[in-house]
């Protein structure tokens, strides 16, 4: 297995002093070196072939011992020195102090096609920054991250990716729901690929120790090969820096949006550098359409990082993140005019992806309050959001409010609710959505292929990654091989996998795993 090794990040930042791998305080560093632990019986589950592409792996070479070691932690590739990455956070709002990778352990990085990749393993041992816990990952969570994280690259969001799922071998305590039942579990480590792993709170660390010349290092080195647009020099050039994350992270979050997800803990030290999605734990996509849903226990109570309140907290990061890089600038005033039209600009591009869910490909003024009343409505009963915008673009320019609303009527949790008020409601939204596509020159045919092309038949519903788990770990992979095929085509029909594309089963309404996640899910 020849890779083009290129390591950047422990090459041109500052190292950890001390070669111990003890849990504490790291000063005066971007990282610690580590080795990741063997693990006893390493078994390859799962191995995404568009990351074996990617990375320049030929796919024999997957099926090798020699792959499974590499990817399991097992043994090092040749002249690289993995490492975990020191970094900070705020965490529901409040300043955590030193965090850092206390399971993930980067093996290299490798350039192909003129393209970087930052390899790193999930559950392979512990750090000096995994505080109390061991550093391990389970089947269950691992499950969950490999096939959200392949998933979300098909849907075109943003986001890290991973190249392969495997069993360790050794078992894990883990207290699911954190209410004091622990349990062994098996296993499991993912190997994630992304450009880089930078997140918001590298930057605060350092801001927060007042060590600016690793501040400037790691700005300068994230600058120089990930936003090589970047010209200007001095305070023009952090600038900048925070205008390119302000956009990335605003297109992530549109995307978000778009197709119903919640990331459940978008903490800033959860928050990439390059506006990625990135660590898939309490995740899950809208059931019904509810902007105040999260699928996190931890933040059930206050629901900060609720569906509807994303976009915000994007902003409130955003904030994190120019407080930690002001010492570069030293002004205000140009800090804050960037931060300032991040609304606008989030406002721009959600009304423009809110039109292309409903087809509405020539803008009219209207079309806001067509928009805001579809979400009004859309909360009134329990409505599926994937089901609903999808059977949306069977509507035609020729059928009556009776035909439109049967056509979406299979989104509906409770059909019995849909009488008197929220009828009328929902009849009168429909009178205004065919009235408006009226005003639509593109045919009916055209207008569906453009929004089944924005709008997922497919997304990874919490009830069926955990029917995946359940069977993964009774040894019986083949539902995760199915679910890894179904969602590399989410907007394709699929017709051979309609069963699929249904509103969530009564029986996971409350199910752990299927409704309400912990962090440790």
């Amino acid at each position: 297995m020849q890779l083009n090794i290129n390591e950047s990040y422990s090459k041109e930042l500052p190292a950890d002093k001390m070669i111990e791998n003890s849990r504490r305080q790291v000063y005066d560093a971007c990282f610690s070196y580590v080795t990741p632990k063997k693990t006893s019986n390493p078994e390859v589950l799962h191995v995404s072939e568009e990351m074996l592409l990617e990375l320049g792996i030929d796919r024999k070479e997957a099926k090798t011992s020699y792959f499974k070691e590499i990817v399991t932690g097992n043994r090092l590739l040749k002249g690289t020195h993995p490492y975990a990455m020191c970094y900070g956070g705020h965490q529901f709002g409040n300043w955590a102090g030193q965090l850092g990778d206390g399971r993930a352990i980067n093996l290299t990085e490798v350039v192909h096609q003129n393209k970087r990749w930052a390899i790193q393993l999930k559950g392979a041992g512990e750090t000096p920054y995994s505080r109390s816990a061991d550093g391990l990952a389970v089947l269950r969570s691992s499950i969950r991250e490999y096939l959200c994280s392949e998933a979300m690259e098909h849907l075109n969001v943003p986001t890290t990716r991973a190249l392969s799922i495997s069993l360790t071998g050794d078992k894990v305590m883990r207290d699911i729901m954190y209410n004091g039942n622990p349990a062994y579990e098996k296993g499991a480590i993912v190997c994630r690929v992304a450009p880089s792993f930078i997140r918001f709170g590298n930057f605060e660390l350092l801001a927060a120790r007042n060590n600016l010349v690793a501040l400037r290092q790691l700005s300068d080195h994230t600058i120089k090969h990930f936003f090589p647009e970047i010209t200007a020099s001095g305070k023009s050039k952090y600038l900048d820096f925070i205008s390119k994350v302000r956009d990335k992270t605003i297109e992530m979050l549109v995307h978000w949006q778009r197709v119903g997800f919640v990331h459940g803990v978008m903490n800033t030290d959860n928050m990439s550098i390059l506006g990625l999605t990135i660590d898939y734990g309490p995740y899950g996509w809208l059931e019904g359409y509810d902007k105040a849903w999260t699928p996190n226990t931890t933040d059930a109570q206050h629901k900060r990082y609720r569906f509807g309140n994303q976009p915000f907290i994007g902003l409130w990061n955003l904030y994190k993140l120019a407080n930690a890089l002001y010492p570069l600038i030293h002004e205000v005033k140009p800090i804050q005019e960037i931060l300032d039209t991040y609304d606008s600009i989030f406002e721009k591009k959600s009304l423009e992806m809110m039109r292309s869910k409903l087809g509405l490909l020539v803008p009219k003024k209207n079309d806001i309050e067509l928009i805001g009343r579809l979400e009004e409505t859309l909360e009134l009963t329990e409505t599926d959001m994937t089901i609903f915008f999808r059977k949306l673009g069977t509507i035609t320019k020729k059928d009556t409010i009776p035909v439109a609303f049967d056509k979406i009527k299979p989104a509906f949790y409770s059909l019995s609710e849909l009488q008197n008020e929220i009828k009328v409601y929902w009849n009168d939204w429909l009178s205004s959505y065919l009235d408006r596509i009226q005003e639509e020159s593109k045919s009916d045919v055209f207008r569906k292929k453009a929004m089944h092309a924005v709008n997922p038949k497919y997304v990874l519903r919490n009830y069926m990654a955990q029917l995946a788990i359940d069977k993964a770990n009774k040894g019986n992979y083949t539902l995760l091989e199915e679910l890894a095929i179904l969602l590399k085509n989410p907007y394709e029909e699929q017709p051979e996998k309609e069963y699929w594309f249904v509103k969530r089963p009564e029986w996971a309404r409350h199910k752990i795993g299927c409704s309400m996640l912990s962090c440790s899910s």
